[in-house]
């Protein structure tokens, strides 16, 4: 009779959460992280919802980068919600490119593996092939930037669908990948409250794991750099991006079970952006993936 078999360091998936950087990035992250049990990070370097693109401060910087260097907690930086690369407003085109730039500078500073940015919408009927064309002029030369710098990698994020997305299924991340030459330097942000909201059936018995099969068979095996496990308020395929804790919504715990036993999540950090009071819900959340790895 063989024994249980042994998990190896490439098949754990370290579990964080979205971890507030107010007071200052070290001054803010560390505690949480140590409070949150958090084995990886992911923050803002700039307004969620505006376009100013603070400098950063090198002290708090570094402090970070070495905190979470020495506590073995990669980080990844979320973009701002306002970026939208298929924008008709040239403004916010160019505005977005701005602050993808600005989160690549930030995250090399502190060592960030990856930038997340939600994919887009042409936002007008018949927009659609610009829009794409606009992603294509934005990224690549961005791409080939980090690619000089070592890092971070970008990472698209499929939307929860509506409003003309670019990339909402995973089977559209195909032709957005396809639009940046499937460059080396871009990855996939999988978050389950938007695949659900987008009307993937994450709760059918099988649904979850068919659907990362899904996105293996299309942007490969090794394109999946990050995971954002949020449970949702909402039905499958109400294009509402309205997340609740793990187990308390209307996808379940059985479905991120699957999750963190699928072969294409092994090794790929996760992250929890779910309501939480001070850092008790992401601690909980995170207990409970943690729990629900194999």
């Amino acid at each position: 009779m063989t024994g249980p078999a042994t998990v190896g360091p490439a098949a754990r998936r370290p579990v964080g959460s979205h971890t507030p950087t107010s007071g200052g990035l070290a001054r803010s992250v560390l505690p949480y992280v140590d409070a949150a049990g958090s084995r990886v990070v992911q923050v803002y370097v700039s307004n969620s919802r505006g376009w100013a693109l603070p400098p950063g401060d090198p002290a708090q910087d570094a402090l970070l980068r070495d905190g979470c260097g020495a506590r073995g907690v990669p980080v990844y930086i979320h973009a701002s919600l306002l970026v939208n690369l298929g924008s008709p407003t040239p403004a916010t085109v160019q505005r977005s490119a701005q602050t993808l730039a600005h989160a690549l500078r930030r995250g090399r500073a502190i060592g960030a593996e990856g930038v997340v940015f939600h994919a887009g919408s042409a936002v007008e009927a018949g927009y659609a092939e610009t829009a794409m064309r606009q992603v294509r002029e934005t990224l690549l030369p961005l791409l080939d930037e980090a690619a000089a710098a070592g890092g971070p990698m970008l990472l698209v994020e499929p939307s929860a669908g509506g409003g003309r997305s670019l990339a909402s299924r995973v089977e559209q991340l195909g032709p957005y990948l396809d639009a940046v030459e499937r460059h080396p330097m871009m990855g996939v942000c999988f978050d389950t409250c938007h695949a659900w909201a987008a009307g993937h059936d994450l709760a059918a018995e099988g649904g979850m794991t068919a659907t990362l099969d899904a996105l293996v068979a299309t942007v490969g095996a090794d394109r999946l750099k990050l995971v954002h496990a949020n449970d949702s308020k909402d039905l499958c395929g109400s294009t509402r991006d309205r997340h609740e804790n793990i187990g308390k919504g209307t996808i379940g715990e059985p479905a991120f079970a699957e999750l963190m036993r699928h072969p294409a999540t092994a090794g790929v950090p996760v992250v929890v952006e779910t309501p939480t009071e001070k850092h008790e819900g992401h601690a909980t959340d995170i207990a409970t993936l943690t729990r629900l790895h194999p």
